[in-house]
């Protein structure tokens, strides 16, 4: 009975021991073995595994990959904790400068644009970028915020437009809303104050419209 129970204790032991203690035998081989259908050469054979190996490359592989994405996680967690949002003052200064950008340089594109569609976006641009610039300027002086000075107007452009200069604007307004939804997208978010969060939240389909539109003229 003692020898027994020594035996059940061992085989006991033997089943919960970890996976990693069993492994491919050092004198393993790949084996050519005859054409009746066996595996390929450069394989291995059952026979020449110990009890357990044929788990052992599967699990490692599975292993490594779980690793490999815990590192991927934790590289995208710690980017995204490090990224702070800027407070709602930077906010009113950069959406304000941002708009009025786009202003301008949709009117000084008004005589020059070639195609009748991409005037017809810079005259929207001016519209709608005009309305909330004058709601952004309302909600900062309620606020007592400040909000930039207005810069003096660019002279009216003289000659003939180059002959890409559609193209080049259209680049250009494409980068200047991009750059502006992710301002508007942060700040609809995670912004503290909540008129200006809603603002911010109103505003953001506008300037999505306005990009979508553009890029279908993107040459």
């Amino acid at each position: 009975m003692k020898r027994f129970a020594h035996s059940l204790v061992l085989i006991g032991v033997a089943a919960t021991a970890p996976v990693w203690a069993l492994s491919v035998p050092a004198e393993s081989t790949a084996k050519v073995l005859p054409d009746n259908g066996a595996p390929a050469p450069g394989t291995y054979v059952a026979g020449n595994l110990t009890a357990g190996s044929a788990s052992v490359v599967p699990f490692m592989a599975a292993e490594m990959e779980a690793n490999h994405l815990s590192t991927i996680d934790a590289t995208a967690s710690s980017a995204s904790s490090s990224a702070k949002p800027i407070d709602d003052i930077t906010f009113v200064r950069r959406a304000t400068e941002n708009g009025r950008k786009e202003v301008s340089a949709a009117r000084e594109a008004l005589p020059q644009l070639k195609q009748p569609e991409l005037k017809r976006i810079a005259e929207m641009l001016v519209s709608d970028h005009t309305g909330a610039n004058e709601r952004l300027s309302k909600i900062a002086e309620a606020k007592g915020w400040p909000v930039p000075a207005p810069q003096p107007a660019a002279p009216p452009p003289s000659g003939t437009a180059s002959s890409d200069f559609d193209a080049t604007w259209t680049a250009d307004m494409i980068a200047g809303h991009e750059r502006s939804i992710a301002l508007f997208r942060a700040q609809a978010m995670s912004g503290e104050d909540k008129d200006l969060r809603k603002y911010a939240q109103d505003t953001l389909p506008t300037i999505e419209h306005h990009l979508a539109e553009l890029r279908k003229l993107q040459k």
